[in-house]
């Protein structure tokens, strides 16, 4: 627990969004809006406006080593979160810097991987083998993983996660290595999906999915990142996914659309 009149503070590894639906801009907003602070780690840029990416400019995973080691040798660090990679040897240098700081709870967001889309030839390999890498590297280090329940399922059903031996989503994902799984939207049957916590223990605590509102991106980074800015303040995994989960569903349901694509989630939600 952080001493009074403190402030948490979280590493966060992602990309920069410029429409701020995602990425660095989103993530800082959401730490700041739960009384954290975050200090940032680039690893890409992306050129894209609300309606779609035009093209990913990943950062050198050297640059990404440099540049969270200088924030980790300065200001001691709370929690870290990972979200979007971008190449398989940064998955390697964030899993690595992950390893060395092995005592800070580590929140991995499993969504959507993005690549170098300048160099379209062989992309659906490469996103392969980035997701792999994340899989392989960062899975078995990870004290929460976060992921949508529909990609886990697609997951499932094309053995991305055989190595694990298991046919359950979230407990495939802790026979890699996992501590905690939080599945959002799990199917658990027609019509009824719930955000599905699976413990060490295999305990298992749910709550109530409310469906985001049509053309909004995946909420999943938005929990992830106030899941470890809660872990930040010191409470424990069962609680603070119970009230990431509730504050990425007010964001959401307070989404606005700025321009003529996706909508985004309103990260300084406010109670009404």
């Amino acid at each position: 627990m952080n001493p009074p009149n403190s402030t948490s503070i979280v590493l966060i590894f992602g990309p920069f969004d410029p429409t701020g639906s995602d990425g660095l801009p989103a993530d800082a907003i959401t730490c700041a809006a739960l009384g954290g602070h975050a200090l940032t780690t680039l690893t890409a840029l992306t050129i894209q406006d609300s309606a779609e990416t035009e093209a990913v400019l990943p950062c050198p995973a050297e640059q990404i080593d440099d540049q969270a080691r200088c924030l980790l040798e300065d200001i001691p660090v709370q929690a870290i979160k990972i979200g979007q990679l971008s190449s398989v040897e940064a998955a390697s240098a964030v899993a690595q810097i992950a390893a060395d700081y092995s005592q800070v709870p580590m929140v991995l967001h499993l969504g959507q991987q993005e690549i170098d889309t300048e160099e379209p030839s062989e992309d659906e390999e490469d996103v392969q083998d980035l997701v792999g890498a994340v899989i392989e590297l960062l899975v078995p280090q990870a004290h929460v993983v976060v992921v949508d329940g529909k990609r886990l399922a697609q997951w499932v059903t094309e053995d991305v996660l055989e190595a694990s031996g298991q046919a359950a989503g979230p407990q495939a994902l802790q026979a890699i290595g996992a501590n905690w799984v939080l599945v959002i939207g799990s199917q658990q049957r027609p019509g009824h999906q719930v955000n599905i916590l699976v413990g060490p223990q295999n305990e298992t605590i749910s709550w109530p999915w409310v469906a985001p509102p049509e053309r909004l991106r995946d909420s999943g980074g938005l929990v992830a990142t106030a899941l470890a800015t809660l872990l930040a303040q010191g409470l424990e995994v069962p609680e603070a996914a119970r009230q990431a989960c509730t504050h990425a569903e007010r964001a959401v349901a307070q989404s606005f659309q700025p321009g003529m694509g996706n909508r985004i989630a309103r990260r300084l939600a406010r109670d009404y």
